[in-house]
């Protein structure tokens, strides 16, 4: 199945809901995360993806969860696979195993 509006990179979220209101640049949001500049350049870009230690630092900057800007790339990554025909045809092709008449094993 495709979707035709696939989530927003949490690095927009990023730069819409955060920096911006904020007047952070990617300078300043990198010196107070302790990371290079160019992770967060390219994060809100679109052009990576946020990574477990971007989340923890962004968390305790902001007085997030960790798990709030892990969900959005969770989210970004499987919306973009959904999008993905080659993938969604290797989806539809697996037998699910309920219909494979498997029972589960005794203990």
């Amino acid at each position: 199945m495709l979707i035709t509006n696939p989530a927003i990179h949490p690095g927009e979220i990023l730069w819409e809901e955060f920096m911006q209101p904020l007047g952070l640049t990617a300078g300043r949001l990198a010196r107070a995360l302790g990371v290079p500049r160019t992770r967060i350049e390219r994060l809100i870009a679109g052009k990576t993806a946020l990574t477990v230690d971007s989340a923890l630092r962004l968390g305790r900057y902001f007085g997030t969860e960790a798990g709030f800007w892990l969900n959005l790339m969770v989210s970004y990554d499987a919306s973009c696979a959904q999008n993905d025909p080659a993938l969604t045809r290797a989806v539809a092709a697996i037998t699910p195993l309920a219909e494979q008449g498997v029972r589960g094993r005794a203990a």
